[in-house]
């Protein structure tokens, strides 16, 4: 992945919001990712939810296929 830290002060907004954007998919990468860890480790989706500051159903629905 690029170095974002050049995009922080970019007086581009497309410069910016490529960065945003760029940002925005790595965070639900690593959300998945320690969501299928959680449950993997046997967390319920409740606590799940609870870790996310989310509701277990808005959890459930977005990874519990």
């Amino acid at each position: 992945m690029e170095d974002l830290s050049a995009h922080l002060n970019s007086a581009d907004p497309a410069t910016g919001l490529r960065a945003v954007g760029a940002l925005h998919r790595l965070a639900e990468q690593v959300e998945a990712a320690h969501v299928r860890l959680a449950r993997e480790q046997g967390w319920s989706w409740e606590q799940i939810g609870d870790a996310l500051g989310v509701s277990r159903q808005s959890v459930h629905a977005k990874y519990g296929k």
